[in-house]
């Protein structure tokens, strides 16, 4: 934090997070509330056990006086969607309480992370190269087959929610694998002349070393137009380049413009830039961009308000908006146009605490 970290982040549904218990978890934030900095938290679950999921996080907050920000806040799973009036419930009385409770949000039904979360914790538990030993045990592989089917508690499983075709492959290291990238699970078991999508998933990921991208789609339309209605709510694209992405990456901004703005009307064109640019400026302690102001920093994008759209789909995910005309970040042009300006206009940004 001296050196300027602009807060603590942590995943808890990944390594090593998910081992990281309550009290170090209370511990660290006590530390970030010291600084006046956000933890910024990918909470334990975001289906099956949200709510107690969210108790967690928000009594740590209540204790530590921490920011609270919850990394691409979504309800996952067809059996949770319901849940959706008792997750934004939980985050007003929060609000309401006084804590200072925030999040992040992609305007997409489906998300994405590496393929081996699909994995149950333990599987993981000393490393990629433990957990290479354990794919290769036939015992070990129908212990996570059996438990991949159903999620346990204290653990959700990705691979119940989306089934074998709702998870496509986003990327891959070898050669010999790229034929499964944009192939969904149940493809990629036809081609590979094989009789179940657990088996071709576990393969994948140890041919592969671990190194699989994957789209999971596991939300609903209703859902996430219900959370993005949230004041508390800011824009992300919680985005991958490698292989072919999750059109997020491309397309999460002018989307938002486009469909939730121009098209759905769930807020306005200002409000918009609000959770785009002072919001999350805001939110992490900068206080020289994110608005029009002498003396602030250049970060601008000049667009036509009638015509900005994402064009990316998961089909073809890197195709760039329409209707972005200017880009500039601190003074300098990146892109004007069709023409992009290969620049380092780009710096680290450090928050000072003295």
């Amino acid at each position: 934090m001296d050196q300027g970290a602009c807060g603590l982040s942590s995943g808890l549904i990944y390594l090593p997070c998910m081992y990281g218990d309550y009290e170090e978890i209370e511990v660290l934030c006590g530390v970030a509330a010291e600084y006046g900095v956000p933890f910024v938290v990918h909470q334990r679950s975001e289906g099956d056990e949200i709510l107690e999921s969210m108790d967690e996080l928000l009594d740590i907050a209540r204790k530590t006086g921490v920011h609270l920000h919850f990394s691409h806040f979504k309800v996952c799973g067809r059996l949770n969607w319901g849940k959706t009036n008792a997750v934004l419930q939980k985050l007003d009385e929060a609000r309401q309480s006084g804590l200072e409770v925030t999040f992040d949000q992609y305007p997409y039904t489906a998300g994405s992370t590496m393929l081996s979360a699909i994995l149950p914790p333990w599987a993981h538990e000393g490393g990629t190269e433990a957990l290479m030993e354990r794919l290769r045990s036939p015992d070990l592989r129908r212990r996570m087959s059996a438990e991949m089917k159903t999620g346990f508690a204290g653990w959700d499983s990705i691979y119940a929610w989306a089934g074998p075709e709702g998870i496509t492959i986003t990327s891959v290291e070898s050669q010999a694998n790229q034929i499964c990238v944009g192939r969904n699970l149940l493809e990629i078991t036809s081609l590979k002349e094989g009789s179940d999508p657990i088996e071709t998933a576990l393969d994948l990921i140890l041919e592969e070393s671990n190194a699989v991208g994957m789209i999971d789609f596991v939300m609903d339309e209703d859902s996430v137009s219900a959370i993005m209605k949230h004041p508390a709510g800011t824009i992300c694209t919680d985005g991958l380049l490698g292989g072919e992405p999750h059109p997020r990456a491309f397309g999460s901004f002018p989307k938002v413009l486009g469909k939730y703005v121009r098209q759905d009307k769930i807020y306005t064109l200002e409000e918009a830039i609000r959770r785009m640019t002072s919001q999350p400026a805001r939110i992490i302690g900068f206080t020289d961009r994110g608005v029009l102001r002498e003396g602030m920093k250049a970060d601008l994008i000049a667009f036509h308000e009638l015509d900005v759209t994402d064009t990316a789909t998961y089909e073809c995910p890197k195709s760039f908006p329409k209707g972005i005309e200017l880009v500039i970040v601190n003074g300098q042009v990146v892109a004007d146009g069709n023409t992009e300006y290969r620049v380092a206009a780009g710096q680290v940004l450090r928050r000072s605490y003295y």
